[in-house]
C-alpha cells in the first residue's frame, strides 16, 4: 500500500487539537461509553461548565442498539443514546445541572442542528466548544457542528475505540469505517455546501447558470 495515501487520508479524517477551556462540550450520539467518559473527565477538570449529549437512536436501526462496550458497568435499559450518555456522565461525576440533553437527533447533522437550537433556546452562544467524538468520525462531526455554529471555535477531543489513526488501514473494519467517512463527507454535506457556496459567490442557486 502507498503509505503517502494512508498518511493523507489519516491526516484528513483524524483530527485532534490541544485542549483549551471552552464554554461547552458536545458529544454526538453513539453507543460507546468511552465518549461520555472522556467528556466527564474534561468537565471534572474544568474545561467547560456544560456538556451536551445528543442522540435518539440511529435512523437506520429505529431503536437504541444497546451499549457496545462496558455493559457490565452500565447495565440499565436505555431508550436513547442521549439517555445512555447522560447516565454515563452522571456516573462519572458530572452534576445534573451541568448536562443539557438533546434526545431527538438521529444522525450527525441533526446532532449539530438540534444542539444549536437547544442552546439558542437557553441563550447560550459558545465562543469555544470541545467536540468529543470518535477519532474516525472527527472530520465529519467538525464539518456539521462548524456549519451549525459558524461563530464558534471548535476544539477536537477524539476518543479512539478500536479503530485508531495508527491501525485503521490494517483491518477490514478499519478500512470500512474510514473510507466510509470519505464517502459520506463527499455526499452528505451537499445541502450545507450549497449554502456555503452562495456565501462565497454572493449568488443564489437560481442566479447561477451552467
Amino acid at each position: 500500500m502507498d503509505m503517502r495515501i494512508v498518511r493523507d487520508i489519516t491526516n484528513f479524517i483524524f483530527l485532534e487539537d490541544e485542549l483549551e477551556r471552552a464554554d461547552v462540550i458536545f458529544i454526538p450520539g453513539g453507543s460507546y461509553p468511552q465518549l461520555p467518559e472522556r467528556a466527564a473527565a474534561l468537565w471534572r477538570e474544568g474545561y467547560a461548565p456544560w456538556v451536551v449529549p445528543s442522540g435518539r437512536y440511529s435512523v437506520k436501526r429505529g431503536k437504541f442498539g444497546g451499549v457496545k462496550s462496558g455493559a457490565e458497568k452500565y447495565p440499565k435499559e436505555y431508550m436513547t443514546e442521549c439517555g445512555f450518555y447522560t447516565d454515563v456522565l452522571l456516573s462519572n461525576g458530572v452534576d445534573a445541572d451541568g448536562i443539557i440533553p438533546e434526545e431527538e437527533a438521529q444522525y450527525t447533522a441533526q446532532n449539530a442542528r438540534f444542539s444549536k437550537s437547544l442552546l439558542d433556546a437557553r441563550g447560550i452562544r459558545p465562543q469555544k466548544a470541545i467536540l468529543c467524538c470518535k477519532g474516525y468520525h472527527s472530520r465529519r462531526c467538525l464539518m456539521y457542528y462548524q456549519f451549525s455554529f459558524p461563530d464558534t471555535e471548535f476544539i477536537i477531543a477524539p476518543v479512539y475505540v478500536n479503530v485508531t489513526k495508527e491501525n485503521w488501514f490494517r483491518t477490514d473494519k478499519g478500512v470500512e469505517k474510514v473510507l466510509g467517512e470519505l464517502t459520506r463527507l463527499g455526499t452528505q454535506f451537499v445541502p450545507e455546501w450549497e449554502e456555503l457556496k452562495n456565501g462565497f459567490t454572493g449568488t443564489s442557486k437560481e442566479d447561477r447558470r451552467d
